[in-house]
């Protein structure tokens, strides 16, 4: 079984795939437009407070979990407690989550697709026109690229985890980071670039209040795949040789720096090309900046670029964000492939064949949820607003549901797994992290200050998204 699951092939090899699982839209497009809504680098100082003292230890401690059960989250929860039913639960909804945000992660990757095709076909000009979102996403031609997408994804599923995910990982990571720092290179040598600069890292903290400091903890936790069941599953293919501190370490190093990079280059592109650009004109949704806002930043480049060079921009920074897309998408459909092998007896070839089948019967009502089905786009209402089936998706499993299954894996590893479980897997590979800071703070934060402050964010999210 456990050469039929596969292992990393090397510590470079899961820090490279577990930093293509955390990269993704959140980091490049929804950090940049949080950090400006929400004061600057005043923003940013809250986030990465809590990516080093909240976010840190539950990564360590979710691949501690899959590394010492090489397991799935159902099966790394149910061994630990010694197959309690409420813990065994806990780790169904690990899987539940991952797949459910692979939903509404398929539907944005594949408008991704339509855009570059677009762009390509020299129609920047038609998809800045506003409203041509809403036209983009009923139509009926979605479904030809859904499948390709998905033809594309189990194919490298297919792999396995050493000649699929790392390999995708290995080519696109960098290739990602380096199209990242030459389009920031760029557009850091542009007139009234500066503004935008000084707006993203000059903080003001008079903009900071509690959906704030909410806001950031949930797009760390989001932004390094925690909650998700991702580095418990991909904790199960982790070395016994590799110390998990220097790799977690990296993985939120790497993750956190294209985020800020993401910052550098879509601020100073938008105030570049549009000095008097109202910031309350940026919505917060990571869809609503690429889709309705970039191609009109895009456009104006024209009269710098010209509109072919306009055009080979847009379709870097799309290729950019869809490569981030891709290699999250592929990190996420993993974890209930790993769930059907690991707890179903499964074949890869058999658990990959039956994740498309379930996702692509979900996936198809959520690509229908912005117009092409009036029962879909209008699926329900909660908090005084009328949700499709797209948007009922997002707010639970995006939204609500990563700091309860984080709060979760806290108290588990404090007081069922208890701390000394959790000391002797990390000390494996790492012979300086007892009586280190690190696990003094590990000791005292886990049980007490990380899941509390969890659990409040959780319960605010709830209050403020459902209840209004």
């Amino acid at each position: 079984m456990a050469q039929e699951r596969g292992q990393f092939s090397s510590k470079l090899g899961f820090i490279l795939a577990a930093a293509g699982s955390a990269v993704g839209l959140g980091n490049l497009v929804a950090f940049p437009v949080m950090a400006s809504k929400n004061g600057g680098a005043a923003f940013l100082i809250i986030y990465l407070f809590f990516i080093a003292f909240i976010c840190y230890p539950v990564m360590m401690a979710e691949i501690a979990m899959g590394r010492r059960t090489t397991r799935n989250p159902v099966g790394a929860f149910s061994e630990l407690s010694g197959g309690q039913l409420i813990w065994r639960l806990a780790g169904m909804l690990a899987i539940l989550t991952p797949f459910m945000i692979a939903v509404f992660y398929t539907v944005i990757t594949v408008w991704l697709v339509v855009y570059i095709k677009e762009i390509f076909g020299g129609n920047l000009d038609v998809l800045s026109r506003p409203g041509n979102f809403n036209e983009v996403v009923a139509r009926p031609s979605l479904f030809g690229y859904l499948i390709a997408l998905l033809g594309v994804m189990f194919f490298i599923l297919l792999g396995g985890v050493k000649g699929g995910i790392e390999r995708l990982a290995r080519v696109l990571m960098p290739t990602l980071a380096v199209m990242l720092l030459l389009l920031v290179g760029f557009v850091l040598t542009l007139d009234n670039a500066g503004t935008g600069v000084t707006y993203y890292l000059v903080p003001d903290f008079s903009r900071i209040n509690l959906a704030t400091i909410n806001g950031a903890l949930s797009q760390a936790f989001f932004s390094l795949s925690l909650g998700m069941g991702i580095l418990i599953t991909y904790g199960s293919y982790f070395s016994r040789e590799d110390n998990i501190a220097d790799s977690t370490r990296m993985v939120a190093i790497a993750d956190t720096a294209i985020a800020f990079s993401a910052g550098l280059l879509i601020l100073p592109a938008i105030f570049a090309f549009d000095p008097n650009t109202n910031t309350d004109d940026l919505s917060t949704s990571s869809v609503g900046l690429i889709f309705d806002f970039l191609p009109q930043i895009f456009l104006s480049m024209q009269d710098t670029v010209g509109y072919g060079g306009a055009s080979f921009v847009a379709i870097v920074f799309f290729t950019l964000v869809f490569f981030a897309a891709l290699t999250s998408m592929v990190s996420i459909i993993e974890i209930p492939i790993a769930c059907w092998i690991d707890e179903l007896g499964m074949t890869r070839k058999k658990a990959v064949m039956l994740q498309a089948i379930l996702l692509t019967i979900f996936a198809v009502p959520a690509t229908m949820s912005l117009g092409i089905s009036d029962f879909f786009t209008n699926f329900t209402s909660y908090g005084g607003v009328t949700k499709s089936f797209f948007d009922l998706v997002s707010d639970v499993f995006y939204e609500t549901i990563l700091p309860f299954v984080g709060f979760t894996v806290c108290i588990f590893c404090a007081y069922k797994w208890k701390v000394s479980g959790l000391k002797e897997e990390l000390v494996i590979g790492d012979d300086k992290y007892s009586g280190s800071l690190t696990e003094r703070y590990i000791n005292l934060s886990l049980g007490t200050v990380i899941p509390i402050v969890l659990l409040v964010v959780f319960l605010s999210t709830v209050n403020q998204v459902y209840l209004g």
